[in-house]
Order: structure tokens, then sequence, then C-alpha cells
């Protein structure tokens, strides 16, 4: 080959490294979410690591998780959680996580919304499960997805009277949670046979697949943002739906995926909270005063993508940590979310001292 010529293997290789051209139809299916994630770390300036405290975090929370044998069970334990391991299931999971966004609230908690159900009152996270079971023992089939899509019978009046509250505050976001149902009953019916069964058989026992399938089929599932002019992926209640199966079905059936240690921490406002209760998360001067005055972030500030991908990053190292300890240990970026999840709320309930969680308003987390 003379000079003049050009090695196109070569360039063929270096195209592929810069991520240029088109992508390997064969190539195992990623979400981008974690390298995106670590492109925000290595760019934040206004929320950093802790690198010592994330390892002492590991050293408690792998500690913690061994002596509570935490695992995949420990989600259907809860006395909400569904524990039938069939369709019906798969449908519950999808509308919780379809639905799962915005619970905080600027009233006390006596005041806030919550949902009454079987002699209990329930907040936050809760309060949506609550509500869904309340409304299937009425009779209203809300987790079917031909319901959602029938004008006639899925009205805003019934949707009312199923998030009705137990205090004078109506569930945040109602519009929006309205149309998200409405939006994926139409996408369901027309594109899935209104069938998140064959949704999920579509991905192939893949969960990076089928994070995609929702986040490219359905735009209440497209959870990304622009940071330093790049295009970044967080996908939030799309993994944490994947998540959810997994953790429902424990791995098997519906649950079964080759792939899901490619599912990372679900860039939320709790576990942000968390992380940084742990030492493991901090803030500039102006943005944790900002979160202390309870003043609210707008949704894609880059404050706010800092917070997500820094946690995101956060709980990988986390992870890597835990393996180093335990190279044979299953604890996955899954586990330990919901980990810091439960947590956060025992440390709510129990009245200690942490940060405020950052306050933003939208349908992403």
């Amino acid at each position: 080959m003379s000079d003049d010529e050009v090695d196109h293997e070569l360039l063929d290789l270096l195209r592929k490294s810069l991520g240029w051209g088109p992508k390997d139809p064969n190539a195992p299916p990623e979400t981008g979410v974690l390298k995106d994630a670590e492109f925000i770390y290595n760019n934040s300036v206004d929320v950093a690591l802790d690198m010592r405290h994330t390892k002492v975090a590991a050293i408690e929370i792998l500690k913690q998780m061994e002596e509570q044998r935490y695992s995949t069970k420990t989600w259907t334990e809860h006395v909400l959680h569904p524990k039938a391991k069939d369709e019906s299931t798969v449908n519950f999971i999808f509308t919780m996580d379809l639905l799962n966004f915005s619970f905080w609230s600027e009233k006390s908690e006596g005041e806030r919304f919550a949902v009454r159900y079987r002699d209990q009152r329930w907040t936050g996270y809760w309060s949506l499960v609550a509500a869904l079971q309340r409304a299937l023992d009425e009779g209203i089939p809300i987790t079917t997805p031909s319901f959602w899509a029938n004008e006639e019978e899925c009205t805003d009046e019934v949707l009312r009277n199923i998030f009705r509250p137990d205090t004078e505050e109506e569930i945040p976001l109602f519009e929006e949670r309205a149309r998200c149902l409405r939006e994926a009953g139409q996408i369901l019916e027309e594109e899935f046979d209104s069938s998140v069964a064959i949704l999920i058989d579509d991905a192939k026992h893949s969960a990076a697949r089928l994070v995609n399938i929702l986040a490219d089929r359905f735009p209440c599932f497209k959870d990304e943002g622009k940071f330093e002019r790049k295009k970044v992926r967080f996908l939030k209640r799309a993994q944490i739906f994947v998540a959810d199966l997994w953790a429902a079905f424990d791995g098997e059936g519906f649950g079964q995926f080759t792939d899901i240690d490619k599912i990372t921490m679900f860039a939320d406002y709790r576990v942000p909270q968390m992380l940084h209760s742990l030492g493991c998360i901090s803030y500039c001067p102006p943005l944790e005063k900002h979160i202390r005055e309870l003043k609210p972030i707008t949704s894609g500030h880059s404050w706010e993508l800092q917070i997500r991908g820094c946690s995101i990053w956060a709980v990988e190292l986390i992870r890597r940590e835990i393996l180093a300890l335990r190279p044979n240990s299953t604890v996955n970026a899954i586990l330990i979310d919901f980990f810091l999840y439960d947590l956060a709320k025992k440390k709510e309930s129990a009245g200690e001292e942490v940060i405020p969680h950052h306050r933003t308003r939208s349908i992403w987390y």
C-alpha cells in the first residue's frame, strides 16, 4: 500500500472507537446510562464524590445487607407489593412504574397526599401502590392497558376516584399521570396487542434491550437531558421497571434477564439524599444552601443533572468496592438502590436529621 492510499480497516476501527458510524447490529445492547453518568461525574463542578466515604459506605452496606440477608425476596415481602408470579403482577408493576414519580410535598406529614388502605395511611411511593391495590379491590381494572386507552371508561373522574386522598392534597401531577396512562395504553394497543407481556418478550431476556424499547417507544419513559452540550440518559423509570420485574419474579420467568447487572441505580431524589448523609456525595455551598432552604430546582438544570449523574456513579463505585471485598457477591446496583431507599425511609420515620432531598417536580422521578 502506498503512502497515499487509505487504510480503510484502520479508519473503520478509529470510527468505531470514537462512536462514529452505524452501530454493530450484533453488539450486545447497552442503555448508555452508566457511560453518561461517568461523563457527568468527570465534568461536574457543583457535585463531588468522596472516595474514602464511598469505600466506608460499601463496607457498611455489605455488612448490613449480609446481616439482613437482603435479596430480591425483600421486594415481595412488603405487604403492598403483589405476590403472584403471573401476568397480573407484570401489569401491576408496569402500571406502578409508569406512574412512579414525584411524591414529595411542601405540606407537613399530616397534610401531604396520602392514601387510606387496609386501615393504614400510606404516603410517598407507597401511596401509589396502595391506590392501585385499593382500585383492584374495588373492581376497577386500573392495571389493564386496554382500560387506559378507553376514553369512555378511563375518565379523569374515574382516575381522581382511584387516587382519592385521605387528606386535602391531591396526588401531585395528576394531569401528567393521566396523560402517561393514556399514552402508554395507546402505544401498547397499537404496537404490542395491549400486552405488557409481549413487550417484555420482545426484549429476549435482555434488561438493556427492554430499557431501550421503553425509552424508544414510550415518550413518558424517555428520561434524558443535555449536560455540557451532550445528551445524557438517566431512564429512571424504565430501569426500575426492569428491576421490579427481576425482584418480583426472583430472576425467573418474566424477571429473567441475562444482563441484569447493566441496570444502574435509579436516579431520583431519595437515594442522593442518603448518599449525602453517608458522606459519599457533597454539594458546592450555593447548591447545598439552595437544597437546605427547600428551593426547587428546575428539571434539566445543571445542578439537577449533576446530582443524578453523580449519584449513579457513586452507587457504581460502591458496587465495585463491594465486589472487591466479596468477589462472589450477587449484590448489584439494583439491590444497593433498594437498600439505600429503604434506609432513607427508615431514617425519615425515625426523625433522624439528614439534608433535605432536592426538589425537582417532573415525571422522570
